[in-house]
């Protein structure tokens, strides 16, 4: 009786988001905006001082999406609190 191993396929989807930036805040938090439907607003701890705040949003929306920080790119809005993200996330088939 042979035995037959299947192996799970990946499969990668990105998926591009606007991130609407809360620097300096008193805690750190990730939830959809009630403004906008497409919107996340990301709450973060550092001020916008030498790409702190960019680098905590890539540290907490890895966490948020469970992906590696290196799966996060920040397409737009590098100084602005307004940003367009792009995740690469993968699927398991």
């Amino acid at each position: 009786m042979a035995l037959i191993m299947q192996k799970k396929e990946k499969k990668s989807l990105e998926k591009t988001i606007e991130v609407l930036v809360k620097p300096g805040s008193k805690e750190q938090s990730v939830k959809k905006s009630a403004l906008e439907e497409n919107l996340l607003e990301v709450k973060l701890l550092s001020k916008p001082v030498k790409d702190a705040a960019n680098k905590e949003l890539i540290e907490v929306l890895s966490q948020f999406f469970g992906v590696p920080k290196n799966y996060i790119d920040i397409l737009k809005g590098k100084h602005s609190k307004r940003k367009l993200i792009k995740v690469m996330l993968y699927k398991q088939y």
